[in-house]
């Protein structure tokens, strides 16, 4: 299927409004797919290129529980981004990429298939340069801006210390957004980025719950409650509910529904982001 690309200047109404109030929006958005998704509720999840699996995991478990709220928003770089685009669309959520090159060039070409993908699901592709215009040296701060002004806030998932995932976070607290990060190994490198912007005032995530709480009067942000079309959700939901945070056994021992239902139940609910699995095989509800 053709993507036709749509030229969108600042005076057109399509034009996401949140992104008209940085120092200094693109003049002009070359854009392919879902153009409504602009002037959604976005957020955005950056990170390293070489990530870790220590990484990868906390991106599959932290976005899906961002994506029933948001448009996630990510740069279609290799590691991190790209993470968090295919955590995205795993869950059936909606997600942006803002290139560095022209809209018509994905690059890595590793990342092509991702690209198309997006697409396919009613996501979108943004640039503001043209054609097949290769990235330059500034090419990719100019892109963070980009990503950080569409967004209410940046989560930051490793990072080195000199990070582009850095330059992001400073433009997204010059643009007035929430800047948040996700802590790991202190022996690693790739926590050294978001180490430091914890240390200078980001708030810290462990889940999606911990940036949830940040926005949580805001009427776009809905609490999954117990409305859900799969009883053995809602099943599981009002345990959790009633007793709190348990482990799969006593789950299962609660729900006299047999072992194989409810594990089945509980990585679907994870992904959909209703329930999130602690370091200590403990699942709680999602706020």
């Amino acid at each position: 299927m053709d993507y036709p690309i749509v030229k969108i200047g600042r005076k057109d109404r399509t034009y996401p409004k949140i992104l008209k109030h940085i120092s200094d929006p693109p003049e002009v958005l070359y854009c392919r797919g879902n153009i409504a998704l602009l002037n959604t509720e976005c957020f955005a999840v950056v990170g390293t290129r070489a990530m870790t699996p220590y990484g990868q995991e906390a991106a599959r478990q932290i976005v899906p529980g961002l994506a029933r709220h948001f448009t996630i928003v990510s740069g279609l770089a290799l590691g991190i981004d790209a993470a968090a685009h295919r955590a995205t669309l795993d869950c059936s959520g909606k997600t942006i990429a803002v290139l560095g090159s022209g809209i018509s060039l994905i690059t890595p070409e590793t990342n092509l298939r991702l690209g198309q993908d997006i697409l396919k699901n009613n996501g979108l592709i943004i640039s503001e340069h043209p054609g097949k215009k290769p990235a330059y040296k500034d090419s990719f701060p100019e892109r963070n801006r980009i990503i950080s002004g569409l967004s209410k806030g940046v989560l930051i998932i490793e990072a080195d210390e000199k990070s582009g995932s850095l330059i992001t976070a400073r433009l997204a607290g010059e643009q007035n957004r929430d800047v948040f990060a996700v802590p790991g190994n202190i022996f690693s490198s790739k926590s050294m980025g978001p180490h430091k912007l914890i240390r200078t005032g980001a708030k810290l995530v462990a889940s999606a719950h911990d940036v949830l709480d940040d926005y949580s009067k805001l009427p776009f942000i809905k609490s999954p409650g117990l409305s859900t079309a799969d009883p053995v959700h809602s099943v599981i939901l009002a345990i959790l509910e009633t007793h709190g945070p348990l482990n799969i056994d006593s789950i299962i021992e609660h729900s006299k529904l047999g072992a194989s239902k409810i594990m089945g139940a509980l990585a679907l609910m994870e992904i959909q982001g209703l329930v999130t699995q602690m370091a200590s095989g403990i699942f709680r509800k999602t706020e």
